[in-house]
């Protein structure tokens, strides 16, 4: 368990090494503490600190900064969470949540289990494209290195495997080596994305990247022998 900066509503946190300047002012809404219902208020305050979080870590972000780029004072964001942890725990709740759906609902549209697994992984492989700051908070450092953090990703990480674990389908793998390598599966695909989203993969299109982790899966699987 690490320590966490502690920040109530009067104070600013605990704050280490240098603070990446604020993202420009075009970004943030013109009105401050416009007033929005409270279900469309969170979405937007879940959405700005995912942001600014994937920027700076969570050590080096303070409430203020959020609320600043919200376009909300610090008390309007307090009426929705009670503190730093708690809106990083939220934040990683919301894109845990997303990212499910979004890979268990395209494998269950599909037809055969080879095409609920290549639906599974084509949805796995845009959430990462398209939110790429949700991924890169979801399987950081900061959110495995802390118990309670680790438990929700670690949650994740389970319910896609296990939706994975029953598409596997090899005469005599017991249920626990099913598992095993639904895990495994799953790492390959994070391992994948991490290389892709490091700037390193220049010119690998997302499709192509999409057949690739297909392919290694399949052949993988093939080679299995009870």
């Amino acid at each position: 368990m690490v320590a966490h900066g502690a920040e109530g509503p009067g104070g600013s946190g605990i704050v280490g090494g240098s603070r990446p300047a604020p993202a420009a002012a075009a970004t943030r809404p013109s009105t401050v503490g416009g007033r929005l219902p409270a279900a469309q208020r969170r979405r937007q305050l879940l959405d700005v600190a995912r942001r600014v979080l994937a920027q700076r870590g969570f050590y080096e972000t303070t409430m203020a900064e959020i609320a600043e780029e919200a376009g909300v004072t610090k008390p309007v964001l307090y009426q929705h969470f009670a503190s730093k942890r708690d809106l990083y725990t939220a934040v990683l709740e919301d894109i845990g949540a997303r990212l499910r759906a979004s890979v268990l609902e395209a494998a269950a549209q599909a037809g055969t289990p080879r095409q609920q697994v290549d639906a599974g992984f084509q949805a796995y492989v845009r959430f990462v494209d398209d939110d790429t700051e949700g991924f890169q908070i979801l399987f950081s450092g900061t959110s495995r290195q802390d118990g309670e953090w680790a438990t929700i990703t670690s949650a994740v990480e389970h319910s896609i495997a296990q939706g994975i674990a029953d598409l596997i389908d090899v005469p005599g793998i017991s249920t626990q080596h099913r598992q095993a390598l639904a895990h495994g599966i799953m790492g390959l695909a994070e391992g994948m994305m991490r290389y892709w989203q490091s700037g390193n993969a220049e010119g690998l299109d997302r499709d192509d990247l999409v057949n690739d982790l297909i392919a290694l899966a399949w052949s993988g699987l093939r080679g299995l022998t009870p």
